[in-house]
Parts: C-alpha cells; sequence; structure tokens
C-alpha cells in the first residue's frame, strides 16, 4: 500500500459498541425487547389515568329492550356481513351517506357493528330515512322495492313473535361491561319491551329513560309484538341520537383548545 493511500480513521467507540451489539444476538434480543416494553409503556399506562377514551357528545345513552333485541336479530341474521355502520369523512361517503360517524355513536355497542364490506349500503344513518312500512316490504321482498337487491328475504320476522328471555338479564349483562342501565331499566326491562311496540300498552316513563325512543307499532300489526318489530325499532334509530353538526362543532372547538386556537 502506498504511503500516501488516504487510511480509514479509526473506529469510534459508539461504533464499535453498535457492531458488538448487532454481533451478539442474546445482548441484541434483550435491547430490542427493552425499546419495544418501553414504547409499550408510553403507549398503554396513559390509558390507566383518563375516565374515557371517547370523547362523549350529547344525546347517546343506551339501547331501550326492544332496540337492544332488534340489534342481536340484526347480529343473528348476518346483517353486518353486507352492512356496515361507519361513515368515513371522505367526501363520497357523507354525500351519499350523511355525517361521518363519531367514535361516541358506538360506544356502547358490544360488539361495535363498523363492519368492512358494503354488498349493501352502509345503515349508521339510516334511521328516519325510510318508513315503517318501507321496511318492513324491503325485509320482506328487497326486490320488490330495489331491483338489483341481492338481499334474501327476512319475511319469517314478521310471523315470528319476539321471544327474550331474560330481558332484565341481558342488561345487567351489558351494565358489566359499561353500558349505563340504571337498576329502574333493567327492572322494567320486559314491561318496557312489550310497551316500546305496543300502541295499547302504558309506557310508563319509557320516554323520559330512554330519551328520543320511537314508541308505536313498527310492523303494522298491532296484536303482537314480533322480531320484525324488534328489527325496524332498531334500524329506526340507528344515527338519530346525536345532533351530529353540533357534535362535529364541538370536535372542532376541542381541537382547537388543545392546539392553541391554531396559534
Amino acid at each position: 500500500m502506498s504511503k500516501n493511500a488516504p487510511q480509514s480513521p479509526p473506529a469510534s467507540g459508539a461504533f464499535e459498541s453498535h457492531k458488538k451489539l448487532e454481533r451478539n444476538v442474546t445482548l441484541l434480543a434483550a435491547a430490542t425487547l427493552a425499546v419495544v416494553a418501553i414504547g409499550g409503556i408510553v403507549e398503554i399506562a396513559p390509558l390507566f389515568y383518563i375516565d374515557n377514551t371517547i370523547e362523549k357528545v350529547s344525546g347517546m345513552r343506551p339501547y331501550t329492550p326492544l332496540e337492544q333485541a332488534g340489534r342481536d336479530i340484526y347480529i343473528r341474521e348476518g346483517c353486518y356481513v353486507c352492512h356496515s355502520q361507519m361513515i368515513r369523512p371522505f367526501r363520497d361517503e357523507v354525500e351519499r351517506y350523511g355525517h361521518y360517524s363519531l367514535a361516541a355513536e358506538s360506544m356502547y355497542d358490544h360488539p361495535f357493528q363498523w363492519g368492512s364490506k358494503r354488498t349493501g349500503p352502509d345503515l349508521a344513518r339510516v334511521g328516519g330515512k325510510y318508513s315503517d312500512a318501507w321496511h318492513v316490504d324491503h325485509l320482506k321482498a328487497p326486490r320488490a322495492l330495489v331491483p338489483q337487491s341481492i338481499m334474501p328475504s327476512y319475511s319469517f320476522l314478521s310471523d315470528t313473535e319476539l321471544k327474550v328471555a331474560d330481558p332484565s338479564a341481558s342488561l345487567t349483562a351489558l351494565r358489566r361491561v359499561g353500558v349505563p342501565y340504571t337498576d329502574a331499566d333493567i327492572a322494567k326491562a320486559a314491561t318496557d319491551l312489550k310497551a316500546q311496540a305496543d300502541p295499547e300498552a302504558d309506557a310508563g316513563d319509557l320516554g323520559t329513560r330512554y330519551p328520543k325512543a320511537q314508541i308505536r307499532d313498527f310492523d303494522g300489526d298491532p296484536k303482537k309484538v314480533t322480531e320484525m318489530d324488534a328489527l325496524v325499532a332498531y334500524l329506526q334509530m340507528l344515527g338519530t341520537l346525536v345532533d351530529v353538526n353540533s357534535a362535529a362543532a364541538q370536535e372542532e372547538l376541542t381541537k382547537d383548545a388543545k392546539g392553541g386556537g391554531g396559534k
């Protein structure tokens, strides 16, 4: 080698240490575990010191016993396989389905129905969009109203009397996972279940305990409470509880406050 040829500078201590770390599998694994553990603690630990990870919005309430029964039927029949309940904040979705979904709107869902497949339209804001009669006819004979539909018929729901083994037990189980049902809600669950769909029954304080609860015959047959009543009651309340425009404004104000108003 020529005396005038440039020579490599001596390796620094940091470089040597890193080299040693890379060549020692045990040491590298221990260092990796330590870094991942620290990162995990930084991400997870704060969750134990806050009351709720979801920003609350006014209007949200637990499902009535009838709506909950309808939701159970919705899940039982696999409706979530073809219909999502999560409108994303994209222009094409908002223009088609309505205001984008807020996290708080699913805070009492166990499990949530966000979904990822839309063989049929998103149902997050279907409540009030169609009449009860439309829903009943559509569930009985989908192609009579939507010729291109591939949805199967659910006409049997109109002939099936609604039977919930123990409405109070169902609400009690949900309360254990954080749904704020009161003792009165649980005690009156069986009565509420029938009264919401029976125009002749005394609904009592159902409307007070469940604001915006829709109390009427849903399936067009006031003589009995059917599974169709429950499913339509559930569909008709989806997206109706929260004033989304007001909630969106609150979210923006909160973001501005946290960010110092953008100043």
